[in-house]
């Protein structure tokens, strides 16, 4: 059994509930959405990847030393039925597991293990993605999830303020500004509106600015 990889490296997490621990980062390559501000593309089209067995991505990371890795993409639950394995493997070995998936597509029983944190989008109307988040699997998700709204303007703020006020989520709700949008204005908002989400910018691009592999 073999994954479409497109890198696999060693960095603090920079986005969500575990913002600044130390993270493996396996992304998968593929993914069959478009989003406008996606800062991963060479993970999502082209054939910037190998083709990986399993044993030798488990070889990879045990390599790194780190027990908790992010399992990111592109949209790693293209590759669900083989991904499936690899989660039971990593976590017969005690690893802490985040899974980044797009929102779209329910992930298998695997995933609600207490050991895997599914991070989980709901598109705003700037990603030019909005129709694909599916709300019934936001919904399935429990809380030790997280749901996460990557919010350029205001009008993807106010997008997202309805569906919080809407819905009744398990999980942690997350509004992430994209990288270089007015992150005050957006904190401005959610205190002005007593919204009970969670701000949390993208900490590594802080550190790095917008490049590959960190």
């Amino acid at each position: 059994m073999k994954l479409k990889v497109s890198e696999i490296f060693c960095s603090i997490q920079g986005e969500g509930l575990d913002v600044g621990s130390p993270n493996i980062f396996l992304r998968l390559f593929g993914c069959d959405l478009r989003c406008s501000w996606c800062d991963s593309m060479y993970a999502v089209k082209g054939n910037d990847y190998e083709n990986l067995s399993l044993d030798t991505i488990l070889a990879k990371i045990r390599d790194l030393k780190y027990k908790k890795i992010c399992i990111t993409g592109g949209e790693p639950l293209l590759q669900q039925k083989t991904l499936v394995v690899l989660v039971e493997n990593l976590l017969k070995d005690d690893y802490k597991i985040i899974l980044e998936t797009a929102g779209h597509i329910k992930p298998e029983g695997i995933f609600e293990d207490p050991n895997v944190l599914i991070s989980m989008d709901c598109k705003c109307p700037e990603s030019n993605m909005v129709d694909k988040s599916n709300i019934l699997i936001l919904k399935t998700l429990s809380n030790k999830d997280q749901i996460k709204f990557v919010i350029k303007d205001k009008s993807d703020y106010i997008f997202a303020k309805k569906i919080v006020l809407k819905e009744k989520f398990n999980a942690e709700v997350i509004f992430q500004p994209v990288y270089g949008s007015d992150s005050k204005l957006l904190v401005k908002h959610i205190l002005e509106d007593k919204l009970n989400v969670r701000f949390v910018p993208q900490v590594h691009k802080f550190i790095w600015g917008d490049i590959k592999g960190v």
